[in-house]
């Protein structure tokens, strides 16, 4: 079976999804407006996914109408005892990360979601542009998607625990939709929150300007308070810290 090479419209048709799979998990696929959501659980819960889903857009659609600088900010917003749950966890991630709320939004609602459906299914995957909450039984391999570069889906993330449910997200300066103030092709952050690991990815991806950054950068990451894992890829060059291993993606049967 030829590989084919990856390419920055890998990230607009989603095909890196195929690369997420968890043994005797079904796949459903879950869209509300911008959100997109591919998630893996025991069975099949379309409609409690989408509940979740609009329950958690909603509360942060309400939140911008009442202050839509929040939406905008790229700077960390005021803490605030009486926003909704998962406005606050965008703020105090934010906060950790030196970022602008909305930068921890797709993290803090896989989290959303996922949490929400362990409730029902023991086992959960949630994918958002990228950024994944995942709670399973065993070690978990995800495909790194780094646009161009040679290690893109070539290569996954190893996370060996994941029982209180893991963050897995990631920023790039080259593909995706996200604002991005560096270069990097990938930068994967881990953590046990999902909205502190998407801020953390950008926060750590805003200060990648060559590969001569990648020590620096993870130096600087490894200092967010709850980051647990970084993986930096740009160009030709990978960087790796914490509770994560780079692994060869084993080909699919075809």
């Amino acid at each position: 079976m030829k590989t084919r090479q990856p390419s920055p419209s890998d990230y607009r048709e989603r095909t890196y999804r195929d690369q997420i799979d968890v043994p005797d998990l079904v796949s459903f696929e879950v869209v509300c407006q911008e959100t997109n959501l591919m998630i893996q659980a025991q069975r099949p819960l379309d409609a409690e996914a989408l509940s979740a889903t609009l329950s958690c857009r909603g509360e942060i659609e309400a939140y911008i109408r009442q202050f839509p600088a929040f939406a905008t900010t790229l700077v960390p917003w005021p803490k605030t005892d009486f926003a909704p749950p998962i406005v606050r966890r965008m703020v105090d991630a934010a906060r950790l990360a030196g970022v602008g709320p909305m930068a921890a939004v797709a993290g803090a609602i896989s989290e959303y979601v996922g949490r929400t459906l362990l409730c029902l299914s023991d086992q959960v995957v949630v994918e958002n542009g990228g950024d994944l909450f995942v709670k399973t039984n065993g070690p978990l391999v995800a495909a790194l998607f780094a646009g161009i570069s040679p290690f893109s889906m070539k290569m996954g993330i190893r996370v060996e625990d994941t029982k209180n449910g893991l963050g897995i997200c990631t920023s790039s300066g080259t593909v995706g939709h996200s604002l991005s103030c560096g270069r990097a092709d990938a930068v994967c952050v881990v953590s046990e929150s999902g909205a502190l690991s998407d801020a953390a990815a950008t926060a750590i991806g805003n200060q990648i300007h060559s590969p001569a950054d990648i020590d620096a950068v993870i130096r600087y990451g490894r200092q967010i308070d709850g980051v647990l894992g970084i993986i930096v890829v740009m160009e030709t060059h990978v960087g790796a810290w914490g509770a994560v291993e780079l692994v060869p993606l084993q080909g699919k049967k075809g």
